[in-house]
């Protein structure tokens, strides 16, 4: 068991080298891991290491030490970071890069019918040839989140979006769309809208993280069938449920197909995860990605990039056959 997470260890390092504030977990025989604690539970204890989330047991836990620097070895005992000043209640501080903004963590909560009429404006919806989803935009300049199922293997992607205009809604499709980045297992995924005369959007701040509990409400904007800014409602069932490795918000918040990369908020108007799935057969058994995993892949789109000369993205995409190999001319050698 200890030669296995020592192993498991070498590799999280790697992976989490980009990370502004992480926790390591110490364990026994002088091994640790180093990601985010996402929860703790009474026996276990999940971490986020970036490419997968590992259940720890307390059993082979020693220390746990949260946004600090790792003790020196032989230290045993526990030490924690003191807490990060908050910012001023209304502040909206960058991220990203200026890529994202987040919500201070002091917004008061509002009815739902307020949120809906601030932020509706902000959910797109996202059609593709074989269908559509969801999406939303974190960026006034045209970049918005939506998950990767819903533009996999699509050339042809459209953005609709909602304009309020004289206190009537607008709509208005945006053909022009590129993928930035995505994250086929991670199920994530950023695109632009590059039309020459779109204007400045509206976008939605992301939820700091770790503020959510379970049974706070919640609710999501989407396009479930088609049906375009439909609004449901629910509670947080879990802010931990494991689904094949990966740990996903669980809501009683009604989610369906066409709801897929659509936010899921809570009542002060920030986003708290992506839906993405739900229990087939079963009512109120929704799933949306945590907006800690949201941030990570914001944070390092350039490594989950659709670009082919960049040397660290991890896809590769083959180069479209030419007219003149399709008519029978000898290939290009090979570089």
């Amino acid at each position: 068991m200890s030669s296995l997470k020592v192993r498991v260890c070498v590799g999280a390092a790697l992976i989490c080298q980009g990370i502004s504030q992480a926790d390591t977990i110490r364990l026994k025989d002088q091994a640790s891991l180093t990601g985010r604690i996402l929860t703790e539970k009474k026996d276990t204890v999940y971490l986020d290491v970036g490419y997968t989330v590992l259940s720890i047991p307390r059993g082979e836990i020693v220390q746990l030490v949260r946004d600090a620097e790792t003790p020196p070895a032989g230290d045993a005992s526990p030490r924690r970071a003191a807490p990060a000043t908050a910012a001023p209640t209304g502040a909206r501080p960058s991220e990203g890069n200026g890529l994202y903004r987040m919500a201070s963590g002091g917004e008061a909560e509002s009815s739902v019918r307020d949120l809906v009429a601030r932020l509706g404006e902000a959910v797109v919806q996202v059609r593709t040839p074989s269908g559509l989803g969801s999406g939303f935009f974190i960026n006034e300049e045209g970049y918005l989140i939506t998950n990767f199922h819903v533009i996999e293997g699509e050339t042809k992607i459209s953005i609709e979006v909602y304009h309020q205009k004289d206190g009537q809604l607008d709509r208005r499709s945006y053909k022009d769309v590129r993928v930035v980045a995505m994250n086929k297992f991670g199920d994530l995924a950023l695109l632009k809208i590059d039309d020459a005369d779109a204007p400045k959007f509206k976008t939605v701040p992301l939820d700091p993280g770790n503020s959510l509990a379970q049974g706070d409400r919640v609710f999501a904007i989407g396009s479930p069938q088609g049906l375009e800014r439909t609004v449901t409602e629910g509670i947080v069932s879990t802010t931990a449920r494991q689904i094949s490795g990966d740990l996903y918000l669980q809501t009683t918040a009604q989610i369906n197909p066409g709801n897929s990369g659509g936010p899921l908020f809570n009542l002060a108007g920030a986003v708290v995860g992506v839906t993405n799935m739900k229990l087939t057969f079963g009512e109120g058994l929704g799933f949306a990605i945590p907006v800690e995993m949201v941030k990570f892949f914001l944070q390092h789109r350039d490594a989950y990039a659709y670009d082919n000369d960049n040397p660290t993205n991890p896809f590769r995409y083959l180069e479209p056959p030419s007219r003149l190999k399709m008519q029978g001319q000898a290939p290009a050698p090979a570089p």
